[in-house]
C-alpha cells in the first residue's frame, strides 16, 4: 500500500482503521488546543443503521448524479451507490481515495472541493457534505465563492445535502475562550483553524467551519440556494440542511 504523503494523517489513521487497527483522531486547532475525537475512528466506516438521526434522514433526498464532498471511507457514497445512484466520491486525502477504493467505491478521485469543476462530468444533481462536512465552506468569504460555483456545475433542480455543528451549543470553556478569540480576529466564532495529528504524522492545516442556522442562512443568501429544510435532533449540536438550487 503506497503511503498517501508525509502529511496525509488523516488518511493513515483511515488506512490503520480499514486494517483493524484501534486508533483514535487527534485534532490540533490553531491555539494550540489539543483534543481526542469523541467519536471512534469506526465512524468513518459506519453502516446507515448506525448514523445519527440527522444523516439517515437527510440522505433520503439524495438524487441522480452525487458529488461526496470529502467522502472519508466512503460510508455515504457506498450506502448510495448500492442505491444504484451514479457517485463521485471526492476527498483531498490520497489514502482516503485508496480506501474508498479498497472498499469498492466506484468512482473515487483525489480532488479538493476548490478544485471540483476539473471532474469534468455532466450537470451534478445533489451535493453531499456529510460528516459535518459543510464545515468545508471553510469561512463566510470562502463559502460565498465556492456556492456560486457549485451553483454552475450542478442542474437546475440540484441540492446540496449537508450537517455541520452549532458552535454555541457547548459547554466547553476552552470552545467558549476560542470562540472570543476568533471574534478578537474578525472571525466567525465557529470559523476554526485545525489539523490532524496520528502517530508521527502532522497533516496540513484546514480551514473549517461549524455554524448555527441563522449564521447558514445568512451564508447561502443571494449564493443561488435557499434554505428548504433543516433536520435537528432536541437541543443537539449536529443538525442536517438541505439547501435547494434556485
Amino acid at each position: 500500500m503506497k503511503r498517501g504523503g508525509a502529511d496525509d494523517a488523516f488518511g493513515q489513521l483511515l488506512w490503520d482503521c480499514h486494517r483493524g487497527a484501534d486508533v483514535a483522531e487527534l485534532i490540533e486547532l490553531d491555539d494550540g488546543y489539543l483534543e481526542v475525537a469523541t467519536t471512534h475512528c469506526k465512524t468513518y466506516f459506519s453502516d446507515f443503521e448506525e448514523w445519527s438521526v440527522q444523516e439517515r434522514t437527510a440522505i433520503k433526498f439524495a438524487r441522480g448524479r452525487v458529488l461526496d464532498v470529502g467522502c472519508g471511507a466512503g460510508r455515504a457514497s457506498l450506502y448510495l451507490q448500492k442505491r444504484g445512484l451514479e457517485v463521485w466520491a471526492i476527498d483531498s486525502s490520497p489514502l482516503a481515495i485508496k480506501v474508498c477504493q479498497h472498499r469498492g467505491i466506484k468512482r473515487a478521485v483525489l480532488l479538493p472541493l476548490e478544485r471540483v469543476a476539473g471532474l469534468g462530468t455532466a450537470r451534478l444533481d445533489t451535493v453531499l457534505m456529510f460528516g459535518n462536512n459543510l464545515g468545508l465552506l471553510g469561512s463566510y468569504e470562502k463559502a460565498r465563492r465556492l456556492l456560486p460555483r457549485l451553483h454552475g456545475l450542478t442542474a437546475p433542480t440540484a441540492r446540496i445535502i449537508g450537517t455541520t455543528r452549532d458552535p454555541y451549543v457547548t459547554k466547553s470553556r476552552e470552545h467558549k475562550e476560542y470562540h472570543r478569540w476568533n471574534r478578537r480576529r474578525g472571525r466567525m466564532a465557529g470559523e476554526l483553524r485545525l489539523r490532524v495529528r496520528h502517530k508521527k504524522l502532522i497533516g496540513p492545516w484546514v480551514d473549517y467551519l461549524f455554524a448555527s442556522e441563522p449564521e447558514v442562512r445568512r451564508i447561502v443568501a443571494g449564493t443561488g440556494w435557499r434554505v428548504e429544510r433543516i433536520v435537528r435532533r432536541g437541543a443537539e449540536a449536529q443538525y442536517a440542511m438541505i439547501l435547494e438550487k434556485y
